[in-house]
């Protein structure tokens, strides 16, 4: 069997690796995409004309068109989380079964979080600038962790993961999140409101879907107090980039720190993230050896089943699987 692997080179280094590729030419005939462009519909379509199996990146989508056109195509492999930009129902009717990864980067994201706590309270990326500038730092008044108030909206995997962090380094925990029920002494859940109004950190974990667009928005800002700061770990989605930009020019909140935006590939907004009282990452949470090769050694496991014909662990559509080998 052949598979397509949709990344293009920069991907396949930075979230695939040699390991994952190894493993998956031992599995079946792995043909590469070489361009730095990511492939979109009709350039999907063309390099997977003779693929019984796309594996694919979060930027190639998964567009309804392709699949009708893809006469031998069996499985949409995605490494990522994420399958928003696949359309399973298109996939489901052609018979394609679509997989998507579990989620590796639980440690790396909420390490990441703890990290801009930090920076956003004793200005490290601030202070750094000004000495690599020339020019004299200001020695501001920091805020240490212990002793302050976390709210973590989103009780997912990486909530749970900085909670634990957090309990360690003495923080106050608080959590919103209505589909959960948390059970922990240590932690009070309290809804969206309380969480905003209380906290001296508010981290975004929230699940993207049309019901938490522009969840952090005027009225949610409006609700924070103006020492406090605002972290986004989930996607771009969720915020109100034009309300939180209007928020941390006018002082409302003293600052943020975002490693997802709407820029594309989820990406910080160039334009929100060079205000001075941000703090800005190009989509890294996930980007650490061990949380990337947890999803592209996934995607190699649920390959070997596909060839043998089996329904890998991550499959979303696998009632609907007519084009088993």
């Amino acid at each position: 069997m052949k598979v397509l692997l949709a990344h293009t080179p920069e991907m396949r280094r930075n979230y695939y690796g040699d390991r994952s590729l190894n493993g998956l030419r031992a599995a079946a005939e792995v043909m590469l995409h070489e361009s730095d462009d990511t492939l979109d519909a009709a350039g999907l379509v063309r390099a997977a004309k003779d693929a019984d199996i796309i594996v694919a990146d979060r930027m190639t989508e998964g567009r309804g068109e392709i699949f009708a056109q893809l006469p031998r195509l069996r499985a949409f492999v995605r490494c990522a989380v994420d399958i928003r930009n696949v359309n399973v129902d298109a996939a489901s009717q052609a018979g394609v079964l679509v997989t998507r990864a579990g989620p590796g980067f639980v440690q790396a994201v909420a390490e990441l979080a703890l990290g801009f706590m930090v920076d956003l309270s004793r200005g490290v990326s601030r202070t750094t600038a000004d000495y690599q500038a020339a020019r004299k730092p200001e020695a501001r008044m920091g805020r240490q962790l212990a002793g302050s108030r976390i709210g973590i909206i989103g009780y997912g995997s990486i909530g749970r993961y900085l909670a634990e962090i957090a309990k360690v380094l003495r923080m106050e925990l608080l959590v919103s999140d209505p589909f959960v029920t948390v059970t922990d002494a240590a932690i009070r859940q309290v809804g969206l409101d309380e969480l905003l109004a209380a906290s001296d950190y508010v981290v975004c974990l929230a699940i993207a879907n049309e019901q938490t667009e522009n969840l952090i928005g005027e009225a949610a800002l409006a609700r924070m107090q103006r020492h406090a700061v605002f972290i986004n770990l989930s996607r771009g989605n969720l915020v109100d980039e034009a309300a939180l930009a209007r928020a941390l020019r006018e002082s409302r909140i003293a600052g943020a720190a975002m490693d997802v935006g709407r820029a594309p590939d989820q990406m910080p907004t160039p334009e929100l993230a060079k205000l001075p009282n941000v703090i800005a990452t190009p989509h890294v949470g996930g980007l650490t050896p061990q949380a990337i090769e947890y999803q592209s050694l996934e995607t190699v496991r649920q390959v070997e089943a596909i060839v043998r014909g089996e329904v890998p662990q991550g499959a979303v559509n696998a009632d609907r699987w007519t084009r088993r080998p």
